[in-house]
């Protein structure tokens, strides 16, 4: 049941992500996509749900930070899309 619920915790993230152009969007929205994968490997490997989250996290807002939307662009931030 605890890997169920960390799958479907870590895919919902997955889809309430985006990236955006400024360097804290790209930064939160990586780092939101690293935990739900962390979250979803340490599912699938039995491990530790935080630390895979943790770590995941920290992957994730690192390759955020240091690329820019010319290198991986994926489109308008979810939160900046509301409204248009």
């Amino acid at each position: 049941m605890r890997n169920i619920l960390a799958i479907g915790a870590g895919l919902g993230a997955l889809v309430l992500a985006g990236c955006g152009t400024t360097p804290l969007d790209r930064a939160t929205t990586g780092a939101g996509i690293g935990a739900a994968a962390g979250v979803v490997g340490a599912a699938i490997i039995d491990s530790s749900l935080l630390g895979g989250a943790a770590v995941g996290a920290l992957a994730g807002g690192a390759v955020g930070v240091l690329t820019t939307s010319d290198d991986l662009y994926l489109g308008e931030p979810v939160w900046d899309q509301i409204g248009n």
